[in-house]
């Protein structure tokens, strides 16, 4: 049996290649180039995580291969992130990213190289349900370490090959077996920034994107009334607090923002709470459809703890949820993933908010 493993030159991959190692498959490592040589080779998907899952491949004594999918990047997740922040949205890149390249580009590959499996480093579990015959998706065992929210684009047929082994797994545990084993990324740190943009200064690397640049505008109340001068929408996020610039005897929130006006709605945290959302590009997994109403959990950020909600869907793409409390600044482009439980259900992307 064969399998092709995502190696990302971090350490949970790393092992997960180990594990599929142990477990009798004849292993293929490949790493996704994610950026063009002129960018710093230490950013992920750069030179230098390339070179440590090449390392880690020679020490397990493996094949690694580097496939070039920087174009693909570029398009599928560099170019949305901008235009999402540009159209008043906040963007999820990694779940863009495991959609379009991990799960769809390094898949294909596999299925090109006669892998049997595709193995990756998430910590996420996969059963099958031979009372639906769906193969479902799952939290892992670890809630610290669990990203079934970024996954929940999976198909049936993408779940039927993937493997994450360490879906039981937790990250002391992980970096113990790295250590045993002589790993070269044993210690290394996590990446938790946006990959293309390590400082966090999300709005200067929109501004300069395309040399586009930033278009100032209105700071408005809920009312209408202008309070003072923005810098350009894609400077704010709902909720946002810090970095406003503007004076006022309590805290004032960005509760909306409007592209087609440039216009940043401000509040003193009226209408940032909202109890009904919409998505939609929506993936079901463990069912095909949610005919009739549903009681069910949902998360709206990655780290958001989720929340008791009634879904329905009310159309092929479009799903209502209703919380039963009202839930602080679910925000347009991020996606909203539906559980039973540690089981997901499906999940989408946030295009409407309502109070």
């Amino acid at each position: 049996m064969k399998a092709l493993i995502a190696m990302s030159g971090g350490v949970d991959s790393s092992i997960t290649a180990l594990l599929m190692k142990e477990q009798g498959y004849d292993c293929i490592g490949v790493t996704m180039r994610l950026h063009s040589e002129n960018i710093s080779s230490d950013k992920c998907g750069g030179q230098k995580d390339i070179e440590d899952a090449a390392s880690v491949c020679s020490t397990l004594g493996m094949p690694h291969e580097t496939k070039d999918f920087s174009a693909s990047f570029k398009e599928c997740v560099m170019d949305k992130f901008v235009a999402t922040y540009r159209n008043g949205g906040t963007p999820n890149p990694c779940i863009d990213c495991n959609k379009n390249l991990k799960f769809r580009g390094l898949l294909e590959y596999a299925n090109e190289c006669g892998a049997d499996v595709f193995a990756t480093g998430h910590y996420a579990r996969i059963s099958y349900n031979d009372e639906t015959c769906r193969w479902n998706l799952l939290k892992a065992t670890d809630d610290n370490k669990d990203q079934s929210y970024v996954l929940y684009n999976l198909t049936q047929e993408q779940l039927s090959k993937v493997r994450f082994p360490l879906g039981t797994m937790t990250k002391p545990e992980v970096r113990e077996l790295a250590e045993k084993n002589g790993l070269v990324n044993a210690r290394k740190r996590d990446s938790q920034d946006i990959c293309f943009v390590p400082d966090k200064d999300y709005a200067r690397f929109v501004d300069s994107y395309n040399d586009v640049g930033s278009v100032p505008g209105n700071f408005v109340t809920t009312d209408g009334e202008i309070l003072g001068t923005h810098k350009g929408i894609t400077h704010y996020t709902i909720g946002q607090r810090k970095g406003l610039g503007i004076a006022s005897g309590s805290p004032l929130f960005v509760t909306k923002i409007d592209p087609e006006r440039n216009e940043v709605v401000l509040s003193h945290g009226n209408g940032l709470f909202k109890k009904k959302i919409k998505i939609n590009n929506i993936n079901l997994i463990s069912c095909s459809q949610i005919a009739e109403p549903i009681r069910a959990s949902v998360k709206i950020r990655y780290k958001h703890t989720e929340q008791p909600a009634t879904v329905v869907q009310t159309a092929p793409d479009i799903i209502e949820i209703g919380f039963d409390e009202p839930q602080r600044a679910p925000t347009v482009g991020q996606a909203a993933v539906i559980y039973d439980g540690d089981t997901v259900i499906g999940g989408g992307t946030i295009f409407f908010t309502e109070e």
